[in-house]
């Protein structure tokens, strides 16, 4: 395929990817009428870099004023990846359009998903306009990736389809929260534009965690499929949300702090000295925590007497100091043979996921908005 030249090059492809994956224009005028795809860039609380080496500088407004090639690579890199979440969670989510529960869950689908698209806009237009050429090639490539067929998707979380609804309340429970903790990071960043275009995905990223927790809520409150069915796919989808913090004393997120392009999701309230070997750690607690107090929230309203929980922080494991171990979701220790009988148990199987699609056939299987 020939490399695009400019951003209506780009437009176009943009265009084709949609038709892709369900999202046609027609979707979106009936939900979302007028709507029009832009970039959009926030006002940011102060003009100077507050942490790294180059504190107390005026953050860099173009490119080129970012001092070191290095640097300047690990930003394309965290815009690459970070555009890369976006189109991907698109792609996971693209049959849900076929199986509403509601009218009004199908307008709030239609809604994550553009908002989601715009947000790989944004990358894309950082990309194209600050970045030359090989800009211009990496938000080409953000289209032509997969998260089905081909499954290339940079970060394995994002290349698993999203089958049915109880799977996406989860899946944008945790892992759109994730994303906060990302966007909320980079909107620290000492170059410009990217921490201007944090602020309005986080407005419109916020939308999607109120719809997740709410509809996990209305899951519980409605008690029709068994807790222990619903666990399954928050342990799924809370262990896929830990590893998208990388791995544990994280060279590279060292050096993105040292430099000042991605602090601390608290870094202009934290107080303390950064301990530079463990950003990743300290921001995965920090989500471990703050999801604890999203499946109370459910508990509040479970209908069931059997109640839902957090699975140890150390279960099911792909990235960082627990990668690979065989630990169960009450944090005992296992064998592999263990492991192996063990993961049907606390993970969806085929037969889960038939039995989520018989269960949710009617919808008496969740609560109706306004109930939860």
């Amino acid at each position: 395929m020939a490399r695009i030249a400019t951003f209506d090059d780009w437009l176009a492809l943009l265009a084709d990817w949609q038709n892709d994956i369900g999202l046609n224009r027609e979707l979106i005028d009936r939900y979302m009428p007028g709507y029009q795809f832009e970039a959009k860039y926030g006002e940011l609380p102060t003009e100077e870099i507050y942490f790294g080496d180059f504190q107390g500088q005026r953050r860099w407004d173009k490119l080129m004023e970012v001092p070191d090639q290095r640097m300047r690579d690990a930003l394309m890199n965290m815009i690459v990846y970070q555009g890369d979440t976006e189109f991907a969670s698109n792609e996971q989510q693209r049959f849900l359009v076929n199986n509403s529960p509601s009218e009004y869950d199908l307008a709030s689908l239609v809604r994550i998903m553009v908002e989601e698209t715009r947000h790989g806009y944004q990358m894309c237009h950082l990309l194209i306009k600050h970045f030359g050429n090989d800009g211009k090639i990496e938000a080409q490539k953000l289209l032509e990736r997969r998260a089905y067929g081909k499954k290339n998707r940079l970060l394995n979380a994002f290349n698993d389809d999203v089958t049915h609804w109880l799977d996406f309340f989860a899946y944008t429970n945790f892992m759109d929260r994730d994303g906060k903790f990302q966007l909320t990071m980079l909107s620290h960043s000492g170059f410009a534009p990217l921490a201007q275009s944090m602020g309005p995905m986080l407005r419109e990223e916020s939308y999607h965690m109120g719809t997740g927790i709410s509809g996990l809520r209305r899951i519980a409150q409605a008690g029709v499929i068994p807790v222990e069915l619903q666990q399954k796919y928050y342990n799924k989808w809370i262990s896929g949300s830990l590893d998208l913090f990388g791995t544990d004393h994280s060279g590279s997120a060292q050096w993105a702090y040292t430099w000042g392009i991605k602090g601390r999701v608290d870094e202009d309230k934290a107080g303390e000295k950064a301990d530079k070997e463990h950003l990743n750690e300290r921001a995965r607690g920090q989500f471990y925590d703050e999801i604890g107090k999203t499946v109370e929230r459910v508990n509040a309203v479970n209908a069931s007497e059997t109640k839902l929980y957090l699975p140890d922080i150390r279960f099911n494991r792909k990235i960082g100091q627990f990668a690979g171990q065989y630990w169960a979701v009450d944090g005992r220790s296992l064998t592999q043979p263990e492991w192996e009988t063990y993961l049907p148990t606390v993970l969806p199987t085929a037969e889960d996921e038939k039995a989520v699609q018989e269960l949710t056939k009617d919808s008496s299987w969740i609560a109706s908005k306004g109930k939860d």
